[in-house]
C-alpha cells in the first residue's frame, strides 16, 4: 500500500484553521504566497509518494546495517536523499543568511508530515538535522555557524543529537562524557547511546551535538556544556579533513524504524575526539533543549503522519475485502467490510482523530511562527508561552494515538493484519518509539503540569479555554444539528478542561506528587478538547463555505460529519478523564514497592 498525502484535508488546516494568511503577513514571510504554498505542497506530495513511499517496505525489511565501521542505509536511500538536497527540501525554513530558503515552519511541519507518513525510516535523518542547525543557529558562534549551517542547511551534511549514555536514560544529570581544554578546542571522550543516524552513507559529513561534563564542572545538570564534534574535521576551505576519533560501535536491534540506524557511538578511543564548545561551559543543557523542543514538535507530527498512512492502508482495504452480508440489506450476498458498523466505527474515529491532531499541529506551528516574526514583542512573548504549552501536548497526545490509530489500522486488516506482507503491522511497529524518544510521554506531562501550568497557575491554558468558549458563542445562532452537536462538545470540552486545569494549578503548590499522579490523564484531556475545539473551528468555517457554496461540497460535508462524530464519540470519554486525573494521587503510592 502507497501512500497519498491529503492535500485538501492539509490546505483546509493550514489556511482555515493555523492562518497560514496571517502567517505570511508576518514581517519576512512576504514570499510564502498561496501560489507558492500550494507549489510547494504539490511537489512535496509528489516526491512523498513517488519516490519515498516505495522505498519504506524495503527499508523494513533490509534496514541499516553496520560493515566494518560503516552503516550502509537501506535500498534506494542514498538516491532519494541526493534528490532531497538537489531539489532544495533541507533549506525550507532556514535562514537565507545560510543558504536556507526562510519560508514559515508552518509550511516547513506540513511538509515534514508529508516525509513521515511517506517513509518514517528516511524521515527521521531530516528530522535530526533540523533540530542541529536551530540549535547551533541559536546558540553557535558566528564562526560555528558560517562553517556549518550551510552545509547542514543544504542538506550536504547532516546533524545529531547525542544526550543519553548506558547509566543516564532520560536522566542527564548522571551523564559521565568527559570534556577536557585543549587549547581552542576541547577532547571529548565517552559512550552514547541511541543516536538516531549517528553514523550513515548519505553525507560526506556528520555533525554530532554531543553533551559531557568538564573535569571542575558541578555536578547535576549544571554541570553539562554542549559541543560540536564533526565526524571529519573541516577544513580551512569547508571540506571535510581529517577523521576525528569518534565511531559507531554497534546499531540497535530494534522493533520498528529498522531503517533508521540507531546507533551506539564512541568518542576518544585513541586520544580524546575534538569537539568545540557552544556558547558558554554548563549551559548545555538549556541550549540542547532548544533543539529538544524543535523535536518534540516534529515529533508530534510524526504520530500525526503514521496514523494517517495506517488510516489510508486500513481504508483501502476495508474497501477491497469482502466478507459478511450487509446488516442494513436484505440481500444475503457478502460485501467489503466498509459496510460493516464495526469497521465503519474504527475508520471514523481514526478519521476523526487525524483531523484534529492535524488542526492542533499545525496550529502550533504557525504559534512558532508567530512568535519569531511578531513585530509586538509582548504579543510574541504571548504566543511562546501558547507554544510552549502546546508542545508536550502535540508531543505525547499525537504519538499516543499515533500507535492506537495503528493499532486499529491492524485491527481493521483482521487476521491480516498481523501478517507482515500486508504492512500494516509495520506501522504499528514504527509507531511504537514515538512515546519514548525525546522525552517519554510521562516527562511530557510532567512538563506540562509541573512547568507549564504551575510557572503561570495555568493562565495561558486559560487563555485556550477562553477561546473554546468564543467559538462555541460564535456558533450559537448557526443553522442546523450538525453545528449545534458539534458546540456542545466543545462547552462540555471547556468546561472540563477549566476544572481540570484549576484542580492542577492548585495541587501543584501543595501536593505535586498528586498532581504528577494526574497529569497523563490531564493530558490526555487536554489534547482530545483543544483537538474538538479547532474541528468545531473548522466545521463552522465549511458550513458557511457550504453555504456560499465556496469549495468541494463532498469534502465541506465530510468535515462536518466528522466534527460531529468527534464531539458525540471521541470527546465523551476523554473528558471523563477529570475523574482519574483528581483520584490518581489517592492510590498511585498506596502500595508498598515489594507488592508491585
Amino acid at each position: 500500500m502507497t501512500y497519498t498525502a491529503p492535500l485538501a484535508d492539509m490546505r483546509f488546516a493550514l489556511r482555515e484553521v493555523a492562518g497560514m494568511a496571517r502567517v505570511a503577513a508576518l514581517p519576512g514571510y512576504e514570499h510564502a504566497t498561496e501560489d507558492t504554498v500550494d507549489a510547494v505542497l504539490e511537489e512535496a506530495a509528489k516526491l512523498a509518494g513517488n519516490g519515498l513511499a516505495p522505498l519504506n517496505r524495503d527499508g523494513d525489511k533490509v534496514g541499516a546495517k553496520l560493515e566494518n565501521g560503516v552503516v550502509r542505509t537501506a535500498p534506494g536511500f542514498t538516491g532519494i536523499y541526493r534528490e532531497f538536497v538537489d531539489g532544495g527540501w533541507n533549506s525550507l525554513p532556514f535562514d537565507p543568511e545560510f543558504g536556507g530558503q526562510g519560508m514559515p515552519w508552518l509550511l516547513a511541519a506540513t511538509v515534514q508530515e508529508m516525509w513521515q507518513a511517506a517513509n518514517m525510516g528516511f524521515g527521521l535523518v531530516l528530522l535530526l538535522n533540523q533540530g542541529a542547525i536551530d540549535a547551533i543557529h541559536h546558540h553557535g558562534s558566528a564562526e560555528q555557524k558560517a562553517a556549518y549551517l550551510p552545509k547542514m542547511i543544504s542538506g550536504e551534511w547532516t546533524g545529531t543529537m547525542n544526550l543519553t549514555e548506558p547509566q543516564a536514560g532520560s536522566d542527564l544529570a548522571q551523564l559521565r562524557t568527559r570534556a577536557v581544554k585543549d587549547g581552542d578546542h576541547y577532547l571529548i571522550s565517552g559512550q552514547k547511546i541511541f543516536i538516531t543516524y549517528g553514523e550513515h552513507d548519505l553525507t560526506e559529513n556528520i555533525v554530532h551535538l554531543v553533551l559531557a561534563r568538564t573535569p571542575d564542572a558541578p555536578p547535576g545538570v549544571r554541570g553539562i556544556s554542549l559541543f560540536i564534534v564533526p565526524k571529519f574535521l573541516p577544513t580551512a576551505d569547508g571540506k571535510p579533513g581529517k577523521r576525528n576519533d569518534l565511531r559507531c560501535v554497534s546499531l540497535e536491534h530494534k522493533l520498528g524504524i529498522h531503517a533508521s540506524p540507531t546507533c551506539v557511538m564512541s568518542f576518544g578511543d585513541d586520544g580524546g575526539a575534538v569537539g568545540y564548545l557552544v556558547g558558554e561551559e554548563g549551559r548545555g543543557l538549556s541550549y540542547m533543549f532548544t533543539m529538544m523542543n524543535n523535536a518534540r514538535l516534529s515529533v508530534g507530527i510524526q504520530g500525526l503522519a503514521i496514523a494517517e498512512r495506517a488510516y489510508q492502508q486500513a481504508s483501502a482495504f476495508a474497501k477491497t475485502r469482502v466478507q459478511s452480508k450487509d446488516d442494513g440489506s436484505p440481500q444475503p450476498q457478502p460485501v467489503s467490510i466498509v459496510h460493516h458498523a464495526d469497521v465503519r466505527r474504527m475508520l471514523m474515529s481514526m478519521r476523526a482523530q487525524i483531523e484534529a491532531m492535524r488542526a492542533l499541529g499545525y496550529y502550533t506551528a504557525a504559534g512558532i511562527d508567530g512568535a519569531l516574526r511578531q513585530p509586538d514583542k509582548e504579543a510574541a512573548r504571548r504566543t511562546q508561552d501558547r507554544v510552549d504549552l502546546l508542545i508536550p501536548i502535540v508531543k505525547a497526545w499525537f504519538t499516543d494515538l499515533g500507535n492506537e490509530i495503528a493499532s486499529t489500522g491492524v485491527q481493521v486488516h483482521g487476521g491480516m493484519g498481523f501478517i507482515e506482507e500486508t504492512g500494516a503491522a509495520q506501522h504499528l511497529r514504527d509507531a511504537r518509539i514515538l512515546p519514548i524518544y525525546e522525552g517519554t510521554n510521562g516527562i511530557q506531562a510532567r512538563d506540562l503540569v509541573g512547568r507549564k501550568i504551575a510557572k503561570d497557575g495555568g493562565e495561558t491554558m486559560q487563555g485556550l479555554i477562553a477561546e473554546m468558549r468564543a467559538t462555541a458563542e460564535e456558533m450559537k445562532s448557526a443553522p442546523g444539528d450538525d453545528l449545534a452537536a458539534i458546540r456542545a462538545g466543545v462547552v462540555a470540552a471547556a468546561d472540563a478542561l477549566e476544572d481540570a486545569t484549576e484542580w492542577v494549578a492548585e495541587s501543584v503548590k501543595g501536593a505535586l506528587v498528586n498532581a504528577l499522579a494526574g497529569s497523563a490523564p490531564f493530558l490526555r484531556l487536554a489534547g482530545t478538547a483543544l483537538g474538538g475545539w479547532l474541528l468545531a473551528r473548522s466545521a463552522h468555517v465549511a458550513q458557511g463555505k457550504l453555504a456560499s457554496r465556496d469549495g468541494d461540497p463532498k469534502f465541506l460535508e465530510a468535515k462536518l460529519v466528522t466534527a460531529r462524530f468527534y464531539a458525540e464519540v471521541i470527546l465523551p470519554p476523554a473528558l471523563a478523564q477529570l475523574g482519574p486525573l483528581k483520584a490518581a494521587g489517592r492510590t498511585v503510592f498506596a502500595l508498598a514497592e515489594e507488592q508491585l
